[in-house]
């Protein structure tokens, strides 16, 4: 009975949605953008994405696609952005050690 249970954890592992994994939620990226005082139009011009993009994410009126979360998350944490996890305190964003030393 051990393997058969162990082998459903692994199929409903497999099962879980890959989006879940890119996922960032409108408002980590809200919070980050505030963490950097940006503006969306900041955001935006650090991706590469239009404003207009920015806005719907952050509003959370549509499911983005996996290549607009990256390009997003990566200008966040090439800026000194650190996504937290759901780990049974919410997700959350914090600056890494290397982002809390930019000059102001």
């Amino acid at each position: 009975m051990g393997d058969v249970h162990r082998f459903s954890l692994e199929l409903m592992e497999l099962a879980r949605p890959v989006h879940t994994v890119w996922m960032i939620s409108p408002s980590q990226c809200r919070a980050a953008r505030g963490l950097l005082d940006w503006s969306q139009q900041d955001l935006a011009d650090k991706a590469g994405v239009g404003v207009v993009t920015v806005r719907q994410v952050e509003a959370g009126a549509t499911e983005p696609r996996r290549a607009t979360l990256t390009v997003l998350k990566q200008a966040f944490e090439n800026a000194g952005v650190m996504f937290i996890d759901e780990n049974g305190g919410g997700p959350g964003v914090r600056m890494t050690k290397r982002g809390r030393s930019r000059k102001v």
